[in-house]
């Protein structure tokens, strides 16, 4: 027997009735459900036996026949097959409907599609079909015509004049006759022929009917079949009836639908055969015709049927549309077994590798491998025995068994929301006392998480697949890095961080700090208060402490200095131990190392809580130029180690070392920076935050020139924004004096405060500001700033009218929050949808095109430097130094940092490099044009799923990005900017933006014109004398530089506001906008400071450009005036230049023009209709699909997702697929062999005799 889930593809087209009753098991005739006494199903009702199989497994209605020994029988006496009951989920019924009805989808989805074919409106044909009015469909030999409409008192007419000599009919049956007697073919021929000299709206009406007709023709659906002469029934599991506590019944609203459909059609037949009048019989039919709609699409004409408590049915359309619906709710995402969620703790005692699991979910999610150990080694004779051991949980040897069980086994931990591919990871499980599950600190930051009662979700891998994956893969200490920038995501946080800075740092005041000396002898001693008199304050305490500035003591004062002198790292120990020595003095000590001329020694100058510091940390890391000799004995970290430095350390771990060795030296690091930030004993009070006292002074600055201000205003002499904007300049400088003032009132101290937001362990200077210096200038809800500054701050506390301008900021920040949360959501699942099917597929692709990346700039400011654009790409050619001739890169290597910087420093500015727009895979893009992997620094695999992760790289960030839509420029009456979340919104989308910029689509000279009172601008061209005229909208303002004889080039800009990006692609180019759109979204990003780097925004690119509109098919097999993939133009073209270079030199190319859609669109236009029809407008997308009788190749992710199949990416390629396991075994001599099957055998019998 074939395998049922081997296919390659899958195809949607209309049913057939003959297919529908073939698929049926028997006519549904009887609205009944069950009986209510015996609560058995009726007999040829909506659950009947007989149809759709037995309630109970092998079991008939009657029980004449019990067991499975009877399996396959039919019952004489009821009808029933002794099968499983279980059938009852895929046994389909039907209805015989007796008069035909529309299906509504196709007469009522936009466009109509039976309204396309008849060339009737949806207008008239709505009317038709629900008998309001007549349509002709045999004129015979009146002057009538074909597909007349007739209204009652027409038709009378009619048929007092012509009597029988025509046909005209209304309802379903009229429009069947009218599609039964269309050739398609024909059709279509007509259609074509009527294109070639039609315009305007009538060629577009003309191309929309083509394309259904086309379809038609293509698919081999029949045009007849639209309209429906039997109903499926769908299997009754599937519509389920449960009892409820008070004997009553809940039931799925189909049941109610389909009940109405059935007793209207019994009424409509009992009419029939009674022969009751046309009117009665016409009422019914557009009952029956209401009755089918409702149960397909309610709601979609008309008021939507409703159910007992005035709730619309859902029908089926509803059951697959929306959140809820059958796709997105149980085909792309399932709810699974061994899983369990608890609250998370923090265990700062775990390794980067482990979590701690309760002991009370262990056992229950490992159940199965327990209760198998427990029969394995004997401590239960049976699964029964061991089932009820492992419930009771009393045995020690259930214990022991889950210890072993447990050992090997990693699991994964999820947090909701999972934004990207690192809020779920595997761990080592260790049991723990208590409920809650222990997570490590470091993983917090990946998870986003934080114990304020936060869950988090354990799932067991089952097969040693899943866990072989799991361990190699989704480790927790294997996954260091970002993949949406390559940086550390595992960086110490809060309390590491503090505990890192106070080891580090140099403090003044401890004991067994240097002495300092008036002469080189060192006899007069002079105090440390004396040494910060000398040198005039020039100097922190922590620089006159540190050996850096010693040289400079001496020369410029003649101080000396002399330090304690330890004879090695363990003696300063025992001396900071004993009290002698603080943490924080610095020190002479004798390191010492073994060397190649034995034990080697030097003596440098320290504090020991840096000697401390780097106890952990491999000494080869690149901070320091080991290349000096006099540098050889240096403390690697020898510098006060804050966030930022951190990250960098953690970077060049994982550089130079790698992740297990970075892992280890993380957990050291973690631990000492609890460990001494307990010791530091930092905490805060109300008198660490210290106001500065120049604060008075400044604010009655501010006071004076805001009074000058306003009686300016006052005389006349300035205008009321002018007057604003000046008041609201002051304040601004009084607030950034203030802040000034406060940051150098607090350096050099070791104010607990200041060390935290120094060290970036909590809080940042803007907060300090607030409970320290002054709030400052606040914005009204609607994002203008009040004049009204708080001058108070947290210390001081607010009055009154202060408090109420402060707490309109803080609703805003929480409304704002939850707005940016939902929105930024929305738009990670639309760019996941527009990706899923990017994936690495070749090695390379070959091609021949690149693009030129520079530095990223935002006026003078660089964004994004040309060396982060070019780490981890492929140079299209070769790199050399322009100066040297030294080869810089290659096109067979990715470029490194090192060679990165190379390239900068030798004043190269653009490198044209292999990029994702250009690449010419067919499905998925190549290695060479995508580069390196981020999340391993190291080339991309075949098989990475990088389109996902481009999505989760753009999206994850979203929430941090302000939802400040307006932000308006330094000038007064400036120009309005998108910004932030929406900003990108509008970029992907390819919006034309609200303030756009008109661009000049030609070079030439400018002049403006005026015509009725608006104001145009003309481009002529020097040369060919071209001309542009553009008309200025109202409000829109002409730049600057734009005057009147001004040269412009071609896609200048001409007014103020951002570019449409589909300008840009008509007057510049596929490489113009693929960088402008690369430009703009880093720019909305990296303005609120976060990392992306740029082939995650191409990945995206790419799949806007992916569609091309033919203009010419030339003499390809291609349609002129339709959207195709870009890549399938190419295709096409390629043949004919085959077929040319074989000499039909005639032939003629497509032309095509590039179509730049947004990615809502974007991912609607995929070849697969089961990504499209789960992403968004499922019903428009499934009756577009079964028109055309479209196949989904199953190419992308979540096509096979749906169906349930391994996605094609990773593990789940068929590449991967199909390897055949090779077992090799070492010989004695130590010689690999590869083995048969028998010798294998053999092996396996030996050894385990043995």
């Amino acid at each position: 027997m074939e395998n049922q889930n081997e296919f390659s593809s899958i195809r949607i087209g209309l049913a057939s009735p003959e297919k529908i009753r073939a698929w049926s098991y028997g006519e549904v005739t009887k609205p009944e459900t069950i009986n209510y006494r015996t609560l058995k199903p009726e007999k040829d009702g909506l659950y009947c036996e007989k149809i759709f199989g037995p309630t109970k497994d092998w079991e008939c209605h009657c029980g004449k026949y019990k067991r499975i020994r009877y399996k396959g029988k039919v019952c004489e006496r009821c009808g029933v097959e002794i099968t499983r009951s279980k059938v009852r989920r895929e046994r389909m019924g039907h209805i015989e409907l007796a008069a035909p009805v529309s299906h509504i989808w196709y007469f009522k989805g936009i466009p109509s599609r039976l309204g396309l074919v008849l060339d009737i409106s949806p207008r008239y044909l709505e009317k038709v079909l629900y008998f309001a009015l007549y349509i002709v469909t045999d004129p015979g030999d009146t002057p009538l015509e074909k597909m007349q409409i007739l209204n009652e008192k027409e038709y009378d007419d009619m048929r007092e004049r012509y009597e029988d000599d025509f046909e005209a009919g209304m309802g379903a049956e009229a429009i069947k006759k009218l599609l039964q007697d269309i050739d398609v073919f024909q059709l279509r021929d007509e259609l074509n022929a009527e294109l070639e000299n039609a315009t305007g709206q009538k060629r577009v009406r003309l191309l929309k009917r083509l394309d259904v007709v086309d379809a038609f023709c293509k698919s081999g659906n029949k045009l007849e079949w639209m309209i429906l002469d039997v109903i499926p029934v769908i299997p009754p599991d599937i519509r389920p009836m449960v009892q409820l506590d008070g004997g009553r019944f809940a039931t799925s609203d189909l049941n109610d639908l389909y009940r109405r459909v059935i007793n209207r059609n019994n009424r409509l037949k009992r009419l029939l055969e009674l022969g009751a009048p046309d009117i009665i019989v016409r009422n019914e039919k557009r009952m029956l015709q209401e009755a089918v709609d409702a149960l397909i699409d309610n709601g979609r004409r008309g008021r939507p049927v409703t159910g007992p408590s005035n709730r619309p049915l859902k029908s089926l359309s509803d059951m697959l549309k929306g959140k809820q619906g059958r796709f997105r709710q149980n085909l792309l995402g399932k709810r699974v077994d061994y899983s369990g969620r608890s609250v998370i703790v923090v265990g700062p005692e775990l390794k980067m590798h482990q979590c701690g699991l309760p002991k009370e979910m262990a056992i229950e999610l490992f159940k199965p491998f327990v209760m198998k150990r427990l029969v394995a080694t004997g401590a239960a004779s049976n699964i029964k025995s061991a089932r009820k051991k492992v419930e009771r949980a009393q045995d020690p040897a259930v214990w022991d068994a889950l210890e072993v069980v447990i050992k090997d086994h990693p699991v994964m931990l999820n947090r909701a929301p999972t934004l990207h591919r690192l809020g779920i990871q595997a761990f080592e499980p260790v049991l723990v006392e208590g409920r809650a599950i222990k997570l490590h600190p470091l993983a917090c930051t990946a998870f986003n998480a934080d114990f304020d009662g936060d869950q988090m979700a354990v799932h067991v891998p089952l097969s040693a697949e899943a866990q072989a994956e799991a361990r190699l893969l989704m480790l927790a200490a294997n996954n260091l890095l970002k993949p949406s920038d390559g940086k550390p995501v595992t960086v110490p946080t809060q309390d590491m961080v503090i505990g890192s800075y106070y080891l580090t740092m140099i403090k003044e005041g401890e004991p067994g700090q240097p002495r300092f000396f008036e002469d080189e002898q060192r006899t007069k001693e002079i105090s440390f208060e004396d040494v910060k008199a000398k040198t005039g304050g020039k100097y922190t305490d922590s620089q006159l402490l540190c050996a850096d500035k010693d040289e400079a003591l001496v020369s410029d004062y003649s101080i000396y200095k002399s330090y304690k002198i330890y004879r090695d790292k363990d003696e300063a120990m025992m001396a900071y131990q004993e009290g002698s020595l603080g943490m924080h003095s610095p020190a002479e000590i004798r390191m010492t190392k073994e060397g190649e001329n034995g034990v080697e020694s030097a003596v440098i100058t320290t504090t020991i809580g840096r000697v401390i510091f780097n106890n952990p940390i491999p000494q080869d890391l690149g901070f320091v130029d080991r290349k000096k000799p006099e540098n050889e004995f240096k403390l690697e970290i020898d510098f006060v180690v804050k966030k930022g430095e951190l990250g960098k350390i953690v970077d060049k771990l994982i550089s130079v070392h790698g992740v297990a060795v970075a892992s280890v030296a993380l957990d050291a690091v973690k631990a000492q920076g609890y460990k001494y930030s307990t010791v530091s004993g930092t905490t805060v009070a109300v008198c660490d935050a210290l106001i500065p006292d120049a604060k008075k002074d400044f604010l009655d600055e501010a006071e004076k020139k805001v009074d000058e201000i306003t009686l300016n205003y006052n005389y006349g002499l300035i205008t009321n924004d002018e007057r604003s904007a000046a008041v609201i300049r002051a304040w601004e400088d009084c607030t950034n004096k203030v802040t000034n003032e406060l940051t150098s009132n607090f350096d050099g101290t070791h104010n607990p405060i200041h060390m935290m937001v120094d060290s970036g362990a909590r809080g940042s200077t803007a907060q300090l500001r607030q409970l320290a210096g002054m709030r400052g200038l606040i914005a009204n809800t609607a994002g203008k700033t009040i004049e009204i500054p708080i001058r108070a701050n947290y210390r001081e506390g607010l009055n009154i009218l202060e408090y109420f301008i402060s707490s309109r900021g803080a609703r805003k920040g929480l409304a704002d929050t939850a707005l940016r949360t939902a929105d930024s959501g929305y738009l990670t699942r639309r760019l996941v949808d527009v990706s899923q099917d990017v994936i690495i597929r070749d090695e390379d692709c070959g091609c021949k095109e690149g693009i030129v990346v520079k530095a990223i700039m935002d006026g003078n400011r660089e964004l994004e430097s040309l060396s982060e654009r070019l780490v981890g790409r492929f140079p299209l050619h070769e790199v050399t130094d322009p100066n040297t001739g030294e080869v810089l890169a290659s096109p067979d290597e990715m470029i490194s940092k090192d060679a990165a910087d190379k390239i900068v420093a030798a004043g190269i500015t653009e490198v044209k490099i292999r990029s994702l727009i250009t690449c010419k895979s067919r499905h998925g893009v190549c290695r060479k044009c995508y580069g390196s992997n981020l999340a391993f620094n190291e080339p991309v695999q075949v098989g990475e799923a990088v389109g996902i992760i481009a999505a989760q790289s753009i999206g994850e960030p979203g929430t941090q990005l302000t939802m400040r839509t307006f932000h308006t420029g330094g000038i007064a009456g400036g120009e309005d900017i998108t910004q932030g979340l929406p900003r990108v919104e509008e970029l992907f989308e390819a919006r034309k933006p609200k303030q756009y910029a008109i661009l000049s689509e030609i070079d030439g000279t400018v002049r403006f014109e005026e015509v009725k009172k608006a104001q145009h601008i003309v481009v002529t061209n020097d040369e060919t004398l071209e001309e542009k005229k553009y008309l200025v909208p109202y409000g829109f303002r002409i730049r600057e530089e734009i005057t009147e004889g001004t040269h412009v080039v071609k896609g200048q800009e001409l007014t103020y506001g951002s570019k449409n990006p589909n300008d840009i692609l008509a007057i510049l180019g596929e490489e113009a906008v693929y960088n402008y759109l690369i430009q703009e979204v880093q720019f909305a990003y990296r303005t609120q400071g976060v990392d992306i780097n740029d082939k995650h925004i191409e990945v995206i690119v790419r799949q806007m450009l992916k569609k091309c509109m033919v203009d010419d098919a030339g003499d390809t097999d291609l349609v002129s005036g339709t959207m195709v993939d870009v890549a399938a133009v190419e295709e096409a073209n390629d043949i004919i230049d085959a077929r040319i270079a074989a000499g039909e030199t005639q032939l003629k190319k497509a032309m095509r023009t590039p179509l730049l859609m947004g990615i809502t669109k974007a991912s609607l236009a995929t070849d697969s209709f089961l990504s499209a029809a789960s992403f968004q407008e499922t019903t428009r997308v499934l009756t577009d699909a079964a028109i055309k009788g479209k196949v989904d190749p199953l190419i992308g992710l979540k096509e096979n997702v749906i169906i349930g199949k391994l996605v094609p990416a990773g593990t789940g390629m068929d590449v991967f697929r199909d390897v055949d396991v090779i077992p090799s075994y070492l010989s004695a001599d130590g010689k690999e062999e590869i083995l048969n099957l028998e010798q294998l055998q053999k092996l396996l019998t030996n050894s385990a005799s043995e």
